[in-house]
């Protein structure tokens, strides 16, 4: 496959690849759903790609066709990986220029993609992200619940014992947590985190930017109870839960630190130190720098 001409390779040239004839990696966001949530740059990065390599070419055709982009497909996806990488890294080395895309949303995000960048990166090919819309963010931000601190875990474990076990790991976090669930398990995933972690505010946000995009909010209880009426809940989802406190972060920081380590050890029967190491979380500080705190 012959590489692109010079133009199509500023980014690689600003960064000092061009000289050794290398291409570029993009790593291209796409819709989640409402194809008019791409990026102009993503579409300019599509038409002059040399190579597009899609999770699912048929759905990805989709997408082409709409803005009539008529560039050459190949598949990259979980199952062929560790043939397909090495062969896109002799690409690259030749001087193509490849855009990898998921079926929605950003490459590598619980979607294929880290073992090629992985690769690219130990080859010194450049890897250029061109940001799209990701269901992790916009469900974040349209949750209602805090944004200060969250973390991401993909899709939960399939099988009970495991789900728990891992939820259970998780249960300290004093921030938001999101995962993905298909709809056949979104009512045993919330009945275990009740179990697990008691009637937390929860989140299920349904087919987001979609025309039938819908936000449950509410206790996980009543989110669950929602569901359970439900005979079916079509759609792709994503479950936030709020943290182990249920006051507003910005009401807990605003306190002295001395006021709310006391505050603990009163409501929750903590010693000292087991408060401070609480307040510590809660502030994203180290125990160090919160005991400092305290004996000023």
């Amino acid at each position: 496959m012959a590489p692109r001409n010079q133009k199509s390779r500023s980014v690689a040239e600003v960064r000092g690849f061009s000289q050794r004839g290398l291409g570029t990696l993009y790593l291209v966001g796409t819709p989640i759903g409402n194809l008019e949530d791409i990026t102009l740059r993503a579409l300019r990065i599509l038409r002059e790609a040399d190579l597009i390599a899609c999770e699912d070419t048929r759905q990805t055709q989709k997408l082409l066709n709409h803005f009539q982009i008529e560039q050459q497909a190949t598949s990259y996806h979980e199952h062929n990986e560790l043939t397909k990488a090495p062969e896109l890294i002799l690409l690259l080395e030749e001087g193509s220029q490849i855009a990898l895309v998921s079926d929605a949303g950003m490459p590598g995000i619980s979607d294929p993609g880290y073992r090629l960048v992985h690769l690219c990166l130990r080859h010194n090919i450049s890897v250029v992200p061109v940001p799209g819309p990701s269901a992790v963010v916009a469900v974040l931000s349209a949750s209602g619940l805090p944004t200060h601190a969250f973390q991401f875990f993909g899709f939960l474990p399939a099988r009970k014992n495991q789900r728990c076990k891992f939820l259970e790991r998780l249960k300290n976090f004093n921030g938001t947590t999101i995962v993905f669930e298909s709809s056949r398990r979104v009512v045993d995933a919330l009945e275990d985190a009740l179990a697990v972690w008691g009637d937390r505010p929860t989140v299920v946000a349904r087919e987001v930017t979609k025309l039938h995009e819908e936000f449950l909010r509410g206790r996980c209880s009543e989110v669950l109870e929602n569901l359970r009426k439900r005979p079916q809940i079509p759609g792709e989802l994503t479950l936030l839960f709020g943290g182990e406190h249920d006051e507003p972060p910005d009401a807990v920081h605003a306190k002295p630190l001395k006021e709310r380590v006391h505050e603990l050890m009163q409501e929750q029967n903590l010693n000292r130190m087991e408060a401070l190491k609480a307040v510590a979380g809660e502030r994203h500080i180290s125990k160090s720098q919160a005991y400092r705190e305290y004996e000023s």
